[in-house]
């Protein structure tokens, strides 16, 4: 082991504070992001409780045509329908997205056997629909976004500086290292604690706080783009030179896959009896019946073509030009397809599957269902619940040990070490900088701020009048 004497201080220290600060900002972003996580991991088990008399349906041999269940969902709430999601298995609903005329966007359960409206939910207004929005943006919309992408690149920092911290130097013995001290009390309890439930978890916490990543608004928006540019990302038919010039999967959608989601649309071509049926590039929801009408032939086609039946979504074509599109989310990413129908003629324009995409978008996909407790089961769903409960435990950990030592009233932050050698660490931070721009950014506003500190304190040390003694 190193020894005590081979460590500088000044490092430690240097280290130590911005451990410290990095912590003491983001720790209330973790919690929120570890608990919401937590929820989301079982969110169909969580509605299943719930809204159960929307979720489960009579097993029935045959089921009505898609318009007929977003007929009587139109029919229940006046208003624009602009997705289906067909049931994923026999005893299951389907659910109609719905824009009603007043009100929020709704989510309409049908029953897929008979046609009949079972209920509906304000997605915002469930537990699941909170959580989810907690997650992603703290429900502060681009603003939250940022503060959540800002707060997963800290707690790396947090990650790489708690190791230094960790790391065993004149330390004996594997208590308080690999498990804690038993016989400990007070702070030293809450210090074993914190960095052993550290050590064990740190692999989990990285991979969560990576494969959460690609969704953020920045670091998801420049990964997407790279990966499309050097060719490893989403798929080449989608980059060509005669593309079509329209708005992006997620723009038109508003959700699609994460590889899918800046690939353009592609467009439906109406002839001139069809070009004033419907809108050109609506910006709201309209309904169109011609639309719902037409959802019939693309099951039929999804069916006897394309051996899609169930668990798939359907999204209704927006305007003259949109198109129908249905995509395939399953657990394992393998699985995905999205298909996309010239509205008027229900030809099929393009098909993308998971074979398509790059290793880059394949490795991402594999990583968000790991992420989201998808890809094995219940399993995969406890092994990232505990790696919830872990950041849980280190959050309050951390604020208990804090709180103990630090002198009433005083924000007891490590002492500043100027003359740290720690160029190896601002090297990596920089790297890091470069690979996470919102880190690099937050960090530099840091070291800017900090300096302007010192110079005003500079400053007002050398003013006339003042003694220092």
């Amino acid at each position: 082991m190193t020894t005590a004497s081979s460590i500088d201080p000044n490092a430690y220290r240097a280290i130590w504070r911005w451990h410290f600060y990095a912590g003491l900002i983001v720790a209330p972003f973790l919690l929120i992001l570890a608990v919401t996580g937590a929820i989301y991991l079982f969110n169909d088990e969580i509605d299943d409780a719930l809204y159960a008399e929307q979720r489960f349906v009579p097993v029935h041999v045959q089921h009505v045509a898609p318009s007929r269940m977003i007929d009587a969902a139109l029919t229940a709430h006046p208003g624009a329908a602009t997705r289906i999601d067909l049931p994923k298995a026999d005893d299951r609903s389907a659910v109609v997205f719905v824009t009603p005329d007043h009100g929020a966007p709704l989510r309409v359960a049908v029953d897929p056997g008979t046609g009949r409206v079972l209920g509906s939910t304000v997605y915002a207004r469930t537990l699941v629909g909170f959580a989810d929005e907690m997650h992603g943006s703290l429900t502060l919309g681009t603003i939250g976004d940022r503060i959540v992408e800002l707060a997963a690149c800290w707690a790396l920092v947090l990650i790489a500086t708690g190791l230094y911290l960790w790391w065993p130097r004149s330390r004996r013995g594997l208590a308080g290292i690999l498990y804690p001290r038993l016989g400990a009390r007070g702070r030293l309890f809450w210090k074993d604690l914190h960095a052993v439930i550290g050590l064990w978890s740190v692999l989990l916490i990285a991979f969560l706080l990576l494969t959460g990543l690609p969704w953020a608004g920045i670091e998801g928006d420049l990964l997407n783009r790279g990966t499309a540019a050097i060719g490893i990302g989403y798929p080449e038919a989608n980059r060509t030179h005669n593309a079509p010039q329209s708005v992006t999967m997620k723009s038109a959608l508003g959700e699609a896959p994460w590889t899918m989601e800046r690939a353009r649309m592609p467009t439906s071509s109406p002839s001139s009896e069809h070009a004033g049926h419907a809108g050109h590039e609506m910006t709201m929801a309209v309904r169109d019946d011609a639309a719902v009408a037409g959802t019939d032939r693309i099951a039929a086609s999804l069916a006897r073509d394309h051996h899609m039946t169930d668990a798939y979504r359907l999204f209704l074509p927006s305007g003259a030009t949109g198109v129908y599109t249905a995509y395939t989310y399953p657990d394992q990413p393998q699985g995905q397809r999205t298909l996309y129908f010239d509205r008027w003629t229900g030809g099929l324009i393009r098909e993308v599957g998971y074979a398509d995409y790059g290793w880059a978008a394949k490795a991402i996909e594999l990583g968000v269902q790991f992420h989201m407790g998808n890809y094995f089961g219940l399993l995969n769903q406890l092994v990232m619940l505990t790696t919830c409960i872990a950041i849980v435990l280190l959050v309050i950990s951390g604020i208990v040990m804090w709180w103990k030592r630090r002198p009433a009233g005083r924000l007891a932050a490590p002492a500043r070490a100027p003359h740290a050698g720690i160029r190896g660490a601002v090297v990596i931070l920089v790297i890091a900088g470069i690979l996470f721009p919102l880190l690099g950014a937050s960090a530099l506003a840091i070291f800017l701020i900090d300096r302007a500190v010192l110079a005003a304190r500079a400053g007002l040390g050398r003013r006339p009048g003042i003694r220092h003694g």
